[in-house]
């Protein structure tokens, strides 16, 4: 025991000399994706310019005496540049939303944001984590700092996808929290093997042993592997029980048969496909959102992957029409639940594609209150609003019909009859932007009618937008906004008026339509 013991130590001294001999050695051609890469481009080489022939008769001669202009620029600093997936011609939101903040500062302020239930909140957030924007304060470092900020938003929210782009964008080689953020969010969607071709290349991006070890099983070095976990549990470097899951993981033959381990209060990215990978598969139903990403493979059931297209589009990080194909690949095989939204939906969904008005004011009620229970009315409305909108329905139908386009893109089509509704003249004039002459008996009604003919910005948050802490006031406003949606009357009414002031004309319409008609506790 006492010879392990002692090669192990001599493993674990030497182990950093080994690493910056591999960190010395160039690239591989498998590194990091870039920004070009992810387009599908790469650049061009640069065109070689043509020097002007010197003349022969004439000596190279120095027009001045004084000694060329040399530019310094400080170690570790390079030029700030801006980081993130959608254009400020998409956006609408300028380049320099950062520019007069800090990344701490941003950082405070997205993990102070409450839990987000409103639709618009979410895709007001995603908006603004995914803007292209400069650096804060102009430095290449804060702007680092800044991108990681949104990255761990974004996958708290279990929006992975663009998580994943993002980070590659911002540079995965940066630092070792840029590398660990992208291995995590690889861990979930399953796409670890180019995580763990950039760690052997450049080993020094990770001091995770559980991460070395896995990486090295996936290049087919289990020697080194063993050696690595060996050393590691002669040395206690881990805690026991992420000692006895890599254990397993590397030795799964003399566990053949044993009890399952314990599931541990908090899991990570790496325990959690560790737990998979011995076949002690976690359910994702009680863990944070970015793990039910994990459920939407092909590897896990339809019901696995049906709950788990509910839960991510009821917080706006699952696009409408993977939804769509989720909930219609195939025919329900029991009933109760989820069985039922899923026959709901596509018998609705068979009924407008006959173009039978009659099918689909039969089944329309039914799908709606379906996508009601689950909470996507949101994504039903913008799958299903422009083709609602030329069928020809009555009644009941008809006002259910014109809600559902009310809470989509097209809310500004829907248009008053002469004889509507106290409801909906107020619920039209709020999707045009209009003062409303009337106010429903509606309890939110008064606030948002007061944001659009008495509107109460906050003028704390004007003034950061004017310098250069845009980001930040919206930032702001999207936490009162969710304490108006909440029932705070007095924050709903200040939000919507922020949300004005602030150019977010759009938002705040949708919130207001959102908080008037959506069925929530």
């Amino acid at each position: 025991m006492q010879v392990i013991r002692r090669l192990c130590v001599i493993f674990m001294i030497t182990l950093p000399e080994i690493l910056v001999a591999q960190a010395t050695q160039p690239p591989a051609d498998g590194g990091p994706l870039s920004v070009i890469d992810w387009l599908g481009e790469r650049p061009k080489p640069p065109s070689k310019r043509s020097r002007p022939p010197l003349n022969p008769a004439e000596a190279p001669v120095a027009k001045s005496a004084l000694p060329p202009p040399v530019s310094v620029n400080e170690l570790g600093q390079g030029s700030p540049r801006a980081i993130g997936l959608v254009p400020a011609k998409v956006t609408g939101l300028p380049q320099n939303i950062w520019s007069g903040s800090s990344a701490a500062q941003i950082a405070h302020q997205l993990d102070r944001l409450p839990e987000l239930h409103l639709p618009a909140a979410h895709t007001l957030l995603f908006t603004l984590l995914l803007a292209e924007a400069t650096a804060p304060e102009g430095d290449a470092k804060q702007g680092d700092a800044l991108a990681l900020a949104r990255v761990r938003k974004l996958m708290d929210a279990g929006a992975l996808d663009p998580a994943l782009s993002l980070i590659e964008q911002a540079g995965v080689a940066t630092s070792q929290d840029h590398f660990k953020l992208w291995m995590d969010i690889s861990l979930l969607l399953g796409t670890e093997d180019r995580a763990c071709e950039l760690l052997q290349d450049k080993p020094y991006l990770s001091s995770d042993y559980g991460v070395r070890i896995l990486c090295a099983v996936r290049s087919g070095d289990w020697e080194n592997a063993a050696l690595t976990l060996g050393a590691i549990q002669a040395l206690q470097l881990l805690p026991p029980d992420d000692l006895a899951l890599l254990d397993r993981f590397l030795n799964p033959d003399i566990y053949d048969g044993a009890a399952p381990l314990h599931t541990p209060r908090s899991i990570s990215p790496l325990s959690f496909r560790l737990f998979e990978a011995i076949g002690e598969a976690k359910s994702t139903r009680n863990l944070p959102p970015a793990f039910a990403v994990s459920d939407l493979r092909d590897i896990a059931g339809w019901k696995a992957q049906l709950d788990a297209a509910e839960r991510l589009t009821r917080i706006g990080a699952l696009p409408d029409n993977r939804f769509l194909g989720i909930f219609t690949s195939r025919e329900p095989a029991a009933s109760g639940g989820v069985w039922d939204r899923v026959e709901a939906l596509q018998r609705f969904d068979t009924a407008l594609y006959s173009g039978s008005a009659e099918a689909v004011a039969k089944t329309l009620t039914e799908a709606w209150q379906a996508m009601t229970e689950a909470e996507v009315e949101i994504s039903f409305a913008a799958l299903y609003a422009e083709r609602l909108r030329s069928v020809s329905l009555e009644g009941q139908s008809k006002m259910l019909r014109d809600h559902i386009v009310l809470l989509s893109p097209l809310y500004e089509t829907v248009q008053n009859a002469p004889n509507a509704s106290v409801e909906m003249a107020f619920l039209t004039s709020i999707a045009r932007g209009e003062p409303p002459q009337a106010i429903p008996d509606m309890r939110p009604a008064g606030a948002i009618a007061s944001a659009f003919t008495d509107p109460s910005p906050r003028s704390d948050w004007i003034d950061e937008a004017r310098n250069g802490q845009l980001g930040s006031a919206i930032l702001h406003t999207i936490g009162l906004l969710e304490d108006g949606a909440r029932g705070d009357t007095f924050a709903l009414r200040d939000a919507l008026s922020t949300l004005r002031a602030l150019g977010l004309e759009d938002t705040a319409r949708r919130a207001s339509l959102q908080i008037l008609l959506l069925e929530r506790e």
